[in-house]
């Protein structure tokens, strides 16, 4: 069960509204930068990543009301949830586009740098607030951890795809790393799902 946030040691909420801010600040511009680049370069690849970013950009959002106001974190799941379930729909329908020929990637250095320090950063937000998830028994933050993580692994899958056609000039790289990305943004679908539906049996608990 979570703890309440009025019970948490002031220095350990604190961390934990550092970390969402820095996670914020991160996701808006990798967000910006990957789906502008995704416009540019029409990349479904990007364009997951991109759209992911939002979600997790929400996420933090989420956790950072959480341990702010303590208000809000089931309802905010279930939304994030849904969005994941469009975003892979369109990736989807975008990546099929491609592969059938009515769009073609084009190389992204942008994209690709963007993607690069993803790869560094979200395993290492992934790892601090799983050991503060640890030390609060926030649920929102251990869900939110997992999300950075798997930011982490659909920016090197993402990676792969634009490298191959940055150097080799294979377009249908891009479009299948962009579907490779689709069974992990419905994980982290019904993950959230999942993590709001306890929340809502946990609230419904006797007191």
């Amino acid at each position: 069960m979570n703890t309440p946030a009025s019970t948490i040691p002031s220095d350990v909420s604190r961390r934990v509204l550092g970390f969402q801010a820095f996670t914020i600040l991160w996701m808006t511009i990798e967000a910006a930068v990957s789906l502008g680049s995704a416009w540019y370069a029409r990349s479904p690849a990007l364009f997951a990543f991109g759209g992911d970013s939002l979600v997790e950009l929400l996420s933090a959002a989420v956790v950072l009301w959480r341990f702010r106001f303590a208000l809000g974190e089931a309802r905010a799941a279930r939304i994030a949830g849904g969005l994941l379930f469009v975003l892979a729909a369109l990736v989807v329908l975008t990546s099929v586009l491609e592969f059938t020929g009515h769009r073609e990637a084009r190389r992204s250095l942008t994209g690709i740098a963007i993607l690069v320090a993803a790869a560094v950063v979200m395993p290492w937000l992934g790892r601090e607030k799983r050991r503060l998830s640890a030390q609060t028994g926030s649920a929102a933050l251990r869900a939110d951890a997992a999300e950075s993580s798997l930011c982490g692994w659909m920016a090197l899958i993402a990676l792969a795809g634009l490298a191959v056609n940055a150097i080799w000039r294979v377009p249908w790289a891009d479009p299948a790393a962009a579907l490779a990305l689709v069974p992990l943004i419905c994980r982290e679908a019904w993950q959230a799902v999942r993590e709001a539906r306890i929340g809502c049996a946990c609230c419904d608990l006797p007191r």
